[in-house]
């Protein structure tokens, strides 16, 4: 699995602990951090960002994102807003573990910001352990995994049918919002690298 990280600007000051903690619990995993960083000179919206976490996954660069805002609610939401993601929202380790099991998307929300104590790194820390703990889209309670798991399906196939493409989105963008999206370097350049999807490599290359 490829796991990036790319979380709201506002919310720069938690990159390096986001990250460091899903790689401790990802072991496995390949993580790529994406920022935003404290040095970058341009600061993301989470608007912005949810856009480049929509061509991470709709480019099949990566599998998994771990993504956040001040509440984790916006980023959420707004992550969803994008084709072929679907983002859970997770406060607490019972959120992401149910997540995981039941929901079995491809992106999280952390709320970085709200009420954020040094007991908010201790909660973190265990959200993400809990979210990583087992395989992704086993069900959950046991007894009714198989019936869990074919409303997610459903619920997937649903999604997929009510989305435009990636490209088609792009192209309703305003230029100046679409700009200031692809100054992240570091993502455009990963995606044109490493995607498996040729319309959206061919997209960047041409407006890079």
């Amino acid at each position: 699995m490829i796991i990036a990280v790319i979380q709201a600007g506002s919310q720069s000051g938690k990159n390096e602990l986001i990250y460091s903690t899903v790689k401790k619990y990802a072991p496995d995993a390949e993580v790529i951090n994406f920022g935003c960083t404290e040095d970058e000179k341009n600061k993301f919206s989470y608007i912005e960002i949810s856009i480049l976490v929509g061509l991470l996954l709709s480019s099949k660069a990566v599998d998994f994102v771990v993504t956040g805002c001040s509440s984790g609610q916006g980023m959420m939401l707004a992550c969803n807003s994008m084709p072929g993601v679907l983002c859970g929202y997770i406060p607490t380790p019972q959120d992401a573990y149910l997540f995981a099991q039941i929901n079995d998307g491809n992106a999280v929300s952390l709320p970085l910001g709200e009420e954020y104590t040094w007991a908010g790194e201790e909660n973190l820390d265990k959200t993400i352990a809990k979210l990583f703990s087992e395989p992704f889209g086993q069900g959950y309670p046991k007894s009714e995994a198989k019936r869990k798991l074919e409303d997610t399906k459903l619920l997937k196939r649903i999604r997929y049918n009510s989305q435009v493409s990636m490209i088609k989105l792009l192209n309703t963008l305003e230029k100046p919002l679409l700009d200031k999206v692809l100054r992240k370097k570091e993502v455009v350049e990963y995606i044109i690298e490493n995607g498996k999807d040729g319309e959206i490599k061919s997209f960047l290359k041409g407006i890079r």
